[in-house]
C-alpha cells in the first residue's frame, strides 16, 4: 500500500484523530492525516522524532541488541502511538492520536503493525 492509503487505514482505526508518517533522520513528516486547530501533526511529527532518537541513543548506550516496536505515551483524553517501520534501509515511524475514550489500544496496535507491513514506501 501506498503512503496515502496507509494513512486513509490508519484514521480509519476507531478513535483516531491525526496520523503522520514521519522521517525519523529528518523531523520532516512524508504525509499527514486528520489532525485539526489543536493538533498540528507537523510541529507533533518533529517533536516526536526527538522522542524515537532519545530512546534510541539510550538504547545504544545500554548495548541493548533489539529494536523498537512502538512508543506509547497516555495522556488523559489521548493515546499517542508512535510505531517504528522496521526495515534496514528505513528511519520511519507512524504517528497516530487516538481519543481515549473512543478507542481500543490494542485494536490500534494491531491495526498499526497490519499497516506497517503493508506499507511500501
Amino acid at each position: 500500500m501506498n503512503i496515502d492509503t496507509a494513512l486513509k487505514e490508519a484514521m480509519s482505526i476507531a478513535g483516531a484523530v491525526g496520523v503522520a508518517l514521519v522521517d525519523y533522520e529528518s523531523g520532516m513528516s512524508l504525509g499527514t492525516s486528520g489532525g485539526g486547530e489543536w493538533l498540528d501533526l507537523e510541529v507533533a511529527a518533529a517533536g516526536n522524532t526527538e522522542v524515537v532518537r532519545a530512546k534510541l541513543r539510550v538504547m545504544s548506550s545500554l548495548a541493548l541488541n533489539d529494536t523498537i516496536e512502538d512508543i506509547l505515551i497516555t495522556l488523559h483524553r489521548q493515546y499517542h502511538l508512535i510505531r517504528l517501520i522496521n526495515t534496514s534501509r528505513n528511519s520511519l515511524f507512524l504517528y497516530l492520536v487516538l481519543d481515549r475514550e473512543r478507542a481500543n489500544l490494542a485494536l490500534a496496535r494491531h491495526y498499526l503493525k497490519r499497516i506497517e507491513t503493508d506499507l511500501q514506501v
